[in-house]
């Protein structure tokens, strides 16, 4: 009788996730979080990371290869010549994508490895300065044997990248694959995934898959992301709560979750005596809250380390030597639309993000071309002809400045030196 680990191997094998071409290397970068190694070196290590020094790190299912391509992509680009980055997956076929992938940029800092996660200690042994895991852990069979086979590999100081489902922002998804299961399980995949897609073309409007909008793989017209988000075998979501209890069983506990301000109820409380109540909260329940006033979340992306490990000081944004980096963003485009002593918007799962600007916010950003630290950036103003504050008072202007944009993941702190 074919088992579960079994069907679910098969279905990375017939279906690599996610879909990627190869050749389109040539025009772009995937990126996106965990695993962009400014966030790495921010939310893991402080803002300071010496990669002159020997870096290693371990993508474990790493399927067609996002997250190692672009991690190793990184490191290559900020001449990390001691850096390695190992990647890890079950499915040979998800293997030679993100092989040729590599082939495609030429990467050399990498090392490719089949097999099963759990198995990490004699496939691929540490220690590993950084872990990332991503859409993993919810298809074992136990999340917590494969967390605590990752951990046991993961150095003391180090820190892992984890994404996991989130429970409210999966509406209508597992309704549909129990649906599912329950009419064409015992079919061939060829026929099953047929079936998926005359099931979601008679749907009734009212459904709630048809009515959540944080959801789109089976809109991708990609027989692999229908299948990994209806069809999977073995698939669960979690609460922040129940999540903080998983990393728990391994000695791990959040670091940071991204971005910022989705799970900061203050992005969805407006009641002053609300808010006041929410800021008094514990971390965690902080982020419990939030989730609960959102119920947008469906992916969970966090940073994680040893509960007990040694205690890393958090970046200073507005410390003379700090950098501060704009993350996929162009400083003159986004000079451009804000203003002085206005306010920073966005739209965080459909609700409304606002953060203060100070009065230098458009002089300061023009100049964060992730090299000038901040005294070099003040520097600049008053060179320009702008008045500028002393040091006390700029220093406060740039960490309102992080701050607006830090809540959105858009702005990050690398120290110098």
């Amino acid at each position: 009788m074919t088992s579960i680990d079994d069907r679910v191997r098969e279905q990375y094998e017939s279906y690599p996730y996610p879909h990627r071409d190869p050749k389109d290397e040539r025009k772009r970068l995937i990126e996106g979080s965990p695993s962009d190694l400014d966030e790495i070196r921010h939310f893991v290590f402080g803002g300071r990371l010496d990669l002159g020094r020997p870096f290693r790190a371990l993508v474990a299912g790493g399927g067609t290869g996002d997250a190692a391509i672009m991690l190793a992509q990184h490191l290559a680009t900020a001449g990390a010549s001691d850096a390695e980055v190992v990647y890890l997956d079950l499915s040979t076929a998800s293997r030679r994508i993100a092989e040729a992938r590599a082939t495609e940029r030429g990467l050399a800092n990498m090392r490719f490895v089949t097999g099963v996660l759990e198995e990490v200690g004699t496939l691929a042994p540490g220690p590993y300065d950084y872990v990332d895991c991503c859409g993993v852990l919810h298809h074992l069979a136990s999340p917590e044997a494969g967390l605590a086979a990752l951990a046991a590999q993961l150095a003391p100081t180090g820190g892992m990248g984890l994404m996991l489902y989130g429970t409210y922002g999966r509406s209508g998804i597992y309704p549909v694959q129990e649906a599912l299961a329950q009419l064409v399980d015992d079919l061939p995949d060829r026929e099953r995934l047929a079936a998926a897609h005359r099931l979601l073309a008679g749907l009734p409007a009212s459904h709630l898959l048809n009515r959540n909008p944080l959801v789109s793989d089976h809109r991708k017209g990609k027989d692999a992301h229908l299948y990994d988000l209806l069809l999977h075998r073995r698939d669960r979501a979690y609460r922040v709560p129940e999540l903080v209890d998983l990393l728990g069983t391994a000695g791990l506990t959040p670091l940071a979750w991204i971005e910022p301000a989705r799970y900061a109820p203050e992005t969805y409380l407006s009641d002053p005596m609300l808010r006041q109540r929410a800021a008094a909260l514990p971390p965690i329940e902080r982020a419990a809250l939030a989730e609960r006033l959102s119920t947008t979340i469906s992916k969970h992306i966090l940073y994680a380390g040893f509960a007990d490990r040694p205690a890393v000081p958090a970046p200073d944004p507005g410390g003379d030597d700090a950098v501060l980096v704009l993350r996929d963003l162009d400083p003159a485009a986004v000079a451009k639309g804000l203003k002085p002593g206005g306010m920073l918007r966005s739209d965080i799962g459909g609700a409304s993000y606002q953060a203060p600007l100070p009065p230098l916010t458009i002089a300061i950003v023009l100049r964060l071309d992730g090299v000038r630290t901040v005294a070099e950036v003040r520097e600049s103003i008053a060179a320009a002809g702008i008045k500028v504050p002393d040091q006390a008072g700029f220093a406060g202007q740039v960490r309102a400045v992080f701050a607006a944009f830090h809540g959105i993941n858009r702005m990050l702190v690398r120290h110098a030196g």
